[in-house]
């Protein structure tokens, strides 16, 4: 005879007949499909005070880590009974997220994407297997978001991966708690809150300069579409990222289980609100007139003298802006070579074309210096020149990208260097963020420069914008990834800066995609394309007011901790008041052996 939901029909066995059954039952996975398991009830309800949410989810009861992860045995059943076979599951499920950044650009499947994981965690058999899927899916999700430094890590990327990829062990666990079984409404109602608050933690930790930086935040691939620029406004990249695990976590409610569907659609429309009431209310900036800013971006130069030649490159295109009233012109980076910039000469061309331009030059150079501080090595800086040669303003490059320009450890790790891309000798770190003043043929318009992957950082652009940058400008090489997604995701972060701060960005690139936005993160004119050679001119509109981000900085990272606080204490109190388990109680007896059923 089967027995559905864990419930025995009219006429029950004595107590420790029916734990010991209904083990037995969730531990061989008999009828305990993904969704019959969610469906029926076989998560423990009736062993629990809350629909399995509770004391059932620690091991209490008889079913062991089986139940505590809550998939009751579903991973030991039809094509994913093989650890190999659910391992390679989790690998694709958790690399499907990569599809919705550029360039793929697939930005509606974000919403989507994390439902398959989420559904393979949640029928783990054991919280060990749970903390697996969430690791390996995790490995999938560095490896796929950053395919593309595989020709200058090598095999570091594989080693990378699978480092960053324990930050979502512990989610895994989360997720199998949450979702596992047959979630009551107040547990699917924790989990669309907690779930999401978990990822946003692994976001903020592998946002860490030292293990990569905030590149492929989840969030950022909403980087296009109106409404999420709009929630930028008022939390960040941070609370984008939770919207999209939110929505991931309502579907997977309702794909899921049939009793908790209710709830998760409910839970969703919640989402939809909230979003319409931040496009309503929430602070907008308030335009204030245009300035016009000019792009050169000389394109792939190669071969014998590719510095020089990628100099005069941009020397005539620079001359092409000649009259077009421009109030900046902005060189990629690293547009003058170490050699040039030592060279008098190379100051003279470039004050001879702030003349001619009528306007200042922002060019970006590698080359060794002095600081203020009087440390000499090799800086990456941002410098403005004008009619009369450089001006003595200069940005520093404060955030390395590790191993493309210093070697983390490099008495350890400095063989990398035989085996990859990595830089030869470790750039030196500014030691503060610039914001400069054009001169009044500008009208005095301040800029805020980051160089290459800072534009990654929201509290950089944030920390400029306070500091009274009207525009952010940041200069990037994506050159050694030139046919890759990286230059399309790297410039889609300017949309998402701008709608944070509520002022205009532009993206100058050496090689493309070099781009403009507005203060709301809107395009601005026509993006120069990876196989562009020109000089493009952005009339890009300023403004004025601050945003919520702006305000209120980081607060979404507050809110997630305290949510996971929350839920740590929540559990807390339930195992202080679950009762200490009693002595054990008589052996049972078969029929075979009781005195009431003499065996036959």
């Amino acid at each position: 005879m089967r027995i559905r939901g864990g419930r025995l029909p009219i006429g029950r066995n004595p107590a420790g007949a029916s734990d010991e059954g209904a083990s037995d039952e969730a531990a061989s996975g008999e009828g305990t499909s993904a969704e019959g398991a969610s469906a029926e009830g076989t998560s423990g309800e009736g062993t629990s005070g809350e629909g399995g949410s509770g004391e059932s989810g620690s091991g209490e009861s008889g079913s062991g880590d089986g139940q505590a992860a809550g998939g009751r045995g579903s991973a030991g059943t039809g094509t994913l009974s093989s650890p190999w076979a659910r391992g390679a599951a989790a690998l694709l499920a958790g690399a499907l997220p990569a599809l919705a950044f550029p360039a793929p650009g697939l930005w509606w499947f974000a919403y989507v994407a994390l439902v398959p994981w989420l559904l393979l965690i949640r029928t783990a058999h054991s919280p060990r297997r749970a903390a697996l899927d969430g690791w390996i899916g995790g490995i999938g999700f560095i490896i796929a978001v950053h395919h593309w430094l595989v020709p200058s890590l090598h095999v570091f990327i594989v080693l990378l991966a699978a480092l960053l990829g324990l930050l979502w062990a512990p989610w895994g666990l989360l997720v199998s708690r949450l979702l596992g079984g047959s979630p009551s409404a107040s547990r699917a109602v924790a989990a669309v809150v907690v779930v999401p608050s978990g990822w946003l933690m692994i976001e903020l930790v592998r946002s860490w300069e030292g293990l990569g930086g905030p590149w492929g935040l989840l969030g950022a691939s909403q980087w296009e579409v109106a409404p999420a620029l709009r929630v930028a406004s008022v939390g960040g990249v941070w609370l984008v990222s939770l919207l999209v695990l939110a929505v991931n976590t309502g579907a997977a409610l309702l794909v899921a289980d049939r009793a908790a569907r209710t709830t998760a659609g409910v839970l969703l429309v919640v989402c939809a609100l909230s979003v319409a009431a931040m496009w309503a209310w929430a602070p907008r900036p308030t335009d204030t007139g245009t300035v016009r800013i000019a792009v050169v971006q000389p394109g792939v130069v190669e071969g014998p003298g590719s510095v020089a030649r990628r100099f005069d490159r941009g020397e005539e295109l620079t001359r092409s802006l000649e009259g077009r009233g421009v109030d900046l012109v902005v060189w990629g980076e690293s547009s003058i070579g170490a050699g040039a910039w030592e060279r008098p000469e190379t100051a003279r061309r470039l004050a001879e074309l702030s003349r001619r331009v009528g306007a200042d030059l922002l060019v970006n150079v590698d080359a060794r210096q002095t600081d203020g501080s009087g440390r000499s090595g090799i800086f990456k800086s941002a410098v403005l020149v004008g009619p009369d040669g450089p001006t003595g303003v200069r940005y520093d490059k404060m955030r390395l990208v590790p191993f493309g320009e210093y070697v983390p450890a490099r008495s350890l790790l400095g063989w990398a260097t035989s085996v990859g891309k990595a830089a030869g000798e470790d750039r030196l770190r500014g030691d503060r963020q610039v914001v400069m003043t054009l001169p009044d043929g500008a009208r005095g318009l301040r800029i805020g420069p980051l160089v290459c992957f800072e534009s990654a950082f929201p509290d950089m652009s944030r920390r400029l914008v306070r500091d009274g940058a009207q525009v952010i400008v940041a200069q990037s090489a994506t050159s050694t990834f030139q046919d890759s997604w990286a230059p399309a995701q790297h410039a889609s972060l300017g949309a998402l800066r701008a709608a944070e701060n509520g002022r205009p960005m532009v993206h100058a690139t050496l090689t493309g995609i070099s781009a403009a936005y507005g203060p709301r993160g809107e395009r601005v004119g026509s993006p120069l394309g990876t196989d562009a050679s020109a000089a493009e001119v952005f009339d890009l509109p300023l403004a004025r007011g601050s945003t919520l981000y702006g305000r209120l900085g980081d607060w979404p990272v507050y809110g997630a901790l305290a949510a996971l606080a929350v839920l740590c204490a929540v559990e807390g109190l339930r195992a202080l008041r679950r009762p200490a388990p009693g002595p054990p109680g008589p052996p049972a007896r078969t029929a075979h052996g009781s005195p009431g059923r003499p065996g036959r």
